[in-house]
């Protein structure tokens, strides 16, 4: 049994393809975690329990407690001690191989998959790999689709090791910032970048000063009704936006979200060194007034930097 187990995880990547997992459904070390929520109109617990690839068990990227929030801060990572409890619950121990299935339903929705995979990656699980096209994807090339609520399994015992410098803290990126030794990197769309669009989560519209744009969508594409990772482009947009390969790196967006596929693919696609994700990102920059934000003065086609008020 270690011997298969070993095998399988030796031969998963970050991101595998539907014929890959096909052929591995009945290996009894990998499990098939489908993660579909609201977002992207993805589903819920009815909408997997209607079809879903066969064997997978199911856990809501929104309301299973992968994300939490803390003093006013939505979207931050929970404690070590409540993710081993919400993981082991799951059937998933430390030598099973993950696979992560969002529904593949919208150029956002791959960040549900990315940033549960980021999860496990911070916990120090390094078999976990991202269903490419998700459950639309699986759908779409006429895989094989079971229906019905899975039997509830026993709890495995799942232990985490965090692996700190995965994870940003605002400490660290008021460091990059002073310094400018690491390169920041907004994975959120060119409005939100300019401060022409704001979240609720965020007290102020704008970006951290200094930072780079990859909005995220753009490193998506849409293929018979389900989006997949555009590996075709992601070198070039990286280098559009002025990512520098060997540099320090850290990704964000409005709660960790959306900065989670860019961490994804700058990390584990492209293979940066050196790649970590501020999960408390804008929601938790702006709540101190004496943090900088900037944003592009409309009509002026120039930069305005305040410190949390709008001009």
């Amino acid at each position: 049994m270690m011997a298969a187990s070993s095998a399988l995880a030796a031969d998963v990547s970050p991101l595998v393809e539907a014929d890959w997992l096909s052929d591995r459904l009945d290996d009894d070390d990998l499990v098939v975690l489908d993660v579909r929520s609201g977002i992207d109109g993805g589903g819920d617990r009815g909408t997997f329990e209607a079809a879903h690839i066969p064997g997978s068990v199911y856990s809501s990227y929104t309301d299973d407690g992968w994300r939490e929030s803390r003093d006013g801060v939505t979207g931050l990572l929970p404690p070590v001690s409540s993710l081993e409890r919400l993981i082991g619950g799951l059937g998933i121990d430390n030598d099973d191989t993950v696979v992560v299935v969002p529904a593949g339903t919208g150029a956002t929705d791959f960040g549900s998959a990315a940033r549960v995979y980021w999860t496990f990656k911070v916990l120090g699980h390094e078999e976990v790999a991202i269903l490419d096209g998700g459950f639309a994807g699986w759908q779409a090339q006429g895989m094989d689709v079971a229906s019905g609520a899975p039997e509830r399994g026993e709890f495995a015992d799942f232990e985490g090791e965090l692996q700190p410098e995965l994870i940003a803290t605002t400490e660290d990126v008021q460091a990059a910032r002073e310094a400018g030794q690491a390169q920041l990197v907004d994975a959120r769309p060119e409005d939100y970048f300019r401060g022409e669009n704001q979240s609720p989560a965020a007290k102020v519209p704008g970006t951290i000063p200094g930072a780079l744009n990859l909005p995220q969508q753009t490193l998506l594409v849409e293929r018979q009704q389900a989006w997949y990772l555009d590996q075709e482009v992601l070198q070039s947009r990286a280098e559009a936006a002025g990512i520098e390969a060997g540099k320090p790196t850290v990704s964000f967006c409005n709660t960790g979200h959306w900065a989670a596929t860019d961490w994804f693919v700058l990390s584990e696609v492209m293979g940066l060194d050196d790649v970590a994700l501020y999960d408390g990102s804008m929601a938790e920059w702006s709540q101190d007034d004496g943090r900088p934000v900037t944003v592009a003065k409309r009509g002026l086609g120039k930069v305005l930097e305040f410190f949390g008020v709008e001009d």
